[in-house]
């Protein structure tokens, strides 16, 4: 089979399209003939070497799979043919077939493709997570998304408003802006002017209930004075750096800062991903949710895909498809 292989830390300029042993599934693995793998910023992390989990030398990037069963274990509830979505925290996406363990692999919705169903392992599932079990989200609040464009920031807005949230979105340019009005924004604020003022005017000076933030740096510390009292900023990633948080402001605020990280909340509660899985169906066979799709990459054009999202160009979900047409 082809895939994309990192043989030395050295960030996407180090993945190269080989031909490697077909794998086949055991030991509790479903074998999935990949169709679609979501494009991460975990991806873009591992072939440098900065995620926390570090797989051993020559390792196949992608966490995010969708495709077609070809192998699955004995006395399971899947079947050869099956279309799946699967979450591979180890990677092994980015390539024609991918392993994945049964209990991270389900079923995908009958409406949605195999670009879409990719877009739910982790981006939605990490919405659902932050939102809903750790952001406590209830019906009529404010929500602020930042990088509302991208795969997570359009996840946030679609898991929001389907539990009756009102959304700001914050973008940076005017086809962002067009990306998250679709996704579902109630209302989009330009990064460029001062979009705090426009947040306090659309809140009536009350601010937001809860700040999805997965940019980190300057964004974070803007986002502390955005919170209404009891408000909470959720800590999902940081591409543009670790902040140090002005504390003093979440005490004033009765603020709370909570992290979300969907990958290390097995350890915390290992049923909430399938649990996860089984409601962003639900929400998906009613319409509530359809993940924004963006530019689709042949397995070949993977240095390409991940440069897209390094440079921060991309809106909606970035995906390689390894069997395309």
């Amino acid at each position: 089979m082809h895939a994309l292989q990192v043989r030395q830390l050295g960030g996407l300029e180090s993945l190269e399209l080989v031909e490697l042993p077909e794998p086949h599934a055991v030991d509790g693995t479903v074998l999935i003939e990949v169709h679609a793998a979501g494009v991460s910023y975990v991806d873009l992390l591992l072939t440098r070497g900065e995620y926390q989990i570090k797989p051993e030398l020559p390792f196949v990037p992608g966490i995010e799979v969708a495709g077609v069963v070809r192998e699955a274990p004995s006395g399971s509830d899947l079947n050869l043919g099956d279309r799946v979505m699967a979450f591979s925290p180890l990677g092994g996406a980015f390539a024609e077939l991918a392993l994945a363990a049964q209990e991270l692999t389900y079923p995908i919705p009958d409406r949605l493709s195999f670009a879409e169903a990719a877009a739910l392992t982790v981006n939605y599932q990490t919405a659902m997570l932050g939102l809903r079990r750790r952001g406590r989200l209830a019906e009529g609040e404010n929500v602020l998304v930042h990088g509302a464009a991208g795969g997570v920031g359009s996840a946030a807005i679609q898991v929001a408003k389907a539990y009756g949230a009102r959304v700001l979105a914050v973008t940076s340019t005017a086809e962002k802006a067009a990306a998250a009005s679709a996704a579902g924004a109630d209302e989009v604020l330009d990064l460029g002017g001062d979009w705090v003022r426009e947040m306090k005017l659309a809140t009536d000076g009350r601010g937001v209930d809860v700040v999805f933030d997965p940019v980190g740096g300057e964004r974070s510390l803007q986002s502390l004075r955005c919170l209404a009292p009891e408000g909470r900023l959720l800590v999902v990633g940081f591409p543009a750096g670790i902040p140090e948080l002005a504390l003093n402001r979440v005490l004033l605020r009765h603020a709370d800062i909570v992290g979300v990280n969907v990958g290390g909340f097995f350890s915390v509660d290992p049923g909430y991903h399938r649990q996860g899985a089984a409601e962003l169906a639900r929400l998906a066979e009613r319409d509530l949710i359809r993940p924004l799709i963006g530019h689709r990459y042949p397995l070949s054009g993977g240095r390409d895909a991940l440069r897209e999202l390094e440079s921060r160009r991309a809106t909606g979900k970035i995906v390689l498809e390894p069997h395309a047409g």
